[in-house]
């Protein structure tokens, strides 16, 4: 345990030193992850709030557990409290609790005040209640709206894939997959995709046999441009090429968010935007750089303004 408390004091030592972490009296203290309280809820409150800012930190200490603790029952505890709090479920709980209870803070603070003050109170439980139901309002519209959009981009897709002579084709449901791309397809695009999808579905399924032994939208994308087809209906080509980019897309974002947690950690919490792309680029897109010779760099780096030095 000495070793894993020097290699703490030293983390902090280092944190202090990039001015990181300021020293002095009561700073930071609003920031400590203190016993919630029975009785009073505006605790809760803040133990959620700052367990959600303190996560990267709460992180990395049970991380330093698993790894330094020469205390296998210690370890053990760490790395179940480690896998827990890297869930989803964990994750939305956090969020939720911590806007529900943002909404009753001030009735809260205002029903542990000494002087009670009954007509005010009342007046916040109203105030509590309305935005309460607001907010499950919003809740439920938007999971709606994103329930909504995922299915017509699915069914979009799925009405596209040309498997058994495109049997699922489905031109209204195409066309409502359209509609979520409003910077490709405005209303005039729309009025000539529905034109080339009506011709497009006969050309391909009742009379090009080149369009018969097709496997996926991938095979389907091939056979477009082989046949030229690609330029007689360029803009079912287009909606062929955003289905195909959009699984794509969608992991690209989902990695590079696990990602920023690895660039702007405890240490680099200050960064500005410029530099956490700088870092966050090459990081993410790890093949492309690794094909870059240090040499390149080197002279791109060095020829940036004059230095004292050669590299």
């Amino acid at each position: 345990m000495d070793e894993y408390r020097e290699s703490q004091k030293k983390r902090v030592q280092e944190a202090l030193d990039m001015g990181e972490l300021e020293t002095g009296r009561g700073l930071h203290q609003e920031f400590g992850l203190t016993r919630a309280c029975d009785t009073r809820w505006g605790s809760h409150y803040k133990s959620f709030s700052n367990f959600i800012i303190m996560f990267g930190s709460i992180v990395d200490v049970l991380n330093d557990i698993v790894v330094d603790s020469h205390c296998p029952d210690e370890s053990a505890k760490a790395m179940g409290f480690l896998r827990a709090c890297q869930t989803f479920d964990v994750a939305f709980i956090l969020h939720l609790m911590r806007d529900i209870l943002a909404i009753t803070d001030e009735l809260n603070k205002c029903l542990q005040k000494k002087e009670q003050d009954i007509v005010n109170a009342m007046l916040l439980v109203q105030v509590a209640k309305k935005r309460l139901q607001k907010f499950r309002e919003d809740e439920w519209e938007l999971s709606y709206r994103f329930d909504e959009v995922t299915t017509d981009l699915l069914h979009g897709i799925a009405c596209l894939n040309p498997i058994d002579s495109f049997s699922s084709f489905d031109l209204r449901k195409i066309m409502r997959m359209a509609e979520h791309y409003p910077d490709d397809f405005d209303e005039f695009s729309m009025g000539v995709l529905e034109n080339q999808l009506a011709s497009y579905i006969i050309d391909v399924r009742d009379l090009d046999e080149r369009f018969s032994d097709l496997k996926g939208l991938c095979d389907l994308s091939k056979r477009l441009v082989q046949t030229k087809k690609h330029s007689n209906y360029p803009h079912v080509f287009l909606l062929v090429k955003l289905a195909l980019l959009l699984p794509v897309a969608t992991a690209s974002v989902e990695r590079t968010f696990s990602a920023m947690k690895f660039i702007k950690n405890d240490l680099r919490s200050r960064m500005n935007e410029s530099y956490f792309s700088g870092c966050l680029v090459p990081y993410v897109e790890k093949d492309v750089f690794n094909r870059i010779s240090n040499d390149v760099i080197i002279k791109i780096f060095q020829g940036m303004k004059p230095r004292r030095v050669q590299l």
